[in-house]
């Protein structure tokens, strides 16, 4: 969270051409309410299980850029389903950055703790052994949004090549 997925994912999109969307937004319109809202009455399990929804069936399977939480790829399963989806690039970012970026968003149920710091550092150490495993990384610390969007349509297009000749 913070390191700019829905700003790059859109800026990304619009270069390649292809339709850009968001978990997030997507799992609100079907719930019918804000995340912060399924967190608060239904809890983080069954937010996990809206992830998991939208990954399996809740958008196109081709054509598209999607822009998923931090957190999707957690859960046992979710790893292998989402690689098996398409070509995954991970965005980081210093816990530093995450936590100016995200401090005066109340839009973070996961955030929402006594010290927000902690739990970013909490979350990282926790979630990076899977990022790393999962897809392509990409630094966003200290670098524009062009470059950071230029350095994942560069590893897209390069992916794409890869897996074309790995099918062909």
């Amino acid at each position: 969270m913070g390191v700019g997925k829905s700003a790059v994912g859109r800026s990304v999109s619009k270069q390649l051409g292809l339709h850009f969307i968001d978990s997030d937004a997507v799992i609100e319109e079907s719930a019918g309410k804000p995340i912060t809202q399924i967190f608060a009455e239904e809890g983080e399990p069954r937010f996990r299980e809206w992830e998991r929804w939208f990954v399996q069936q809740g958008h196109a399977s081709t054509g598209q850029v999607v822009a998923c939480g931090g957190g999707l790829i957690i859960p046992p399963g979710m790893r292998e389903l989402l690689l098996s989806k398409g070509i995954v690039i991970c965005l980081f970012a210093q816990p530093e950055t995450i936590l100016q970026r995200t401090m005066q968003s109340d839009k973070r149920p996961l955030l929402n703790v006594e010290d927000s710091a902690r739990r970013i550092r909490e979350l990282l150490d926790q979630r990076m052994p899977v990022y790393m495993q999962t897809g392509i990384g990409v630094c966003a610390e200290g670098r524009s949004l062009t470059d950071v969007v230029q350095n994942v349509v560069r590893i897209y297009r390069r992916e794409s090549r890869r897996l074309s000749r790995a099918t062909s």
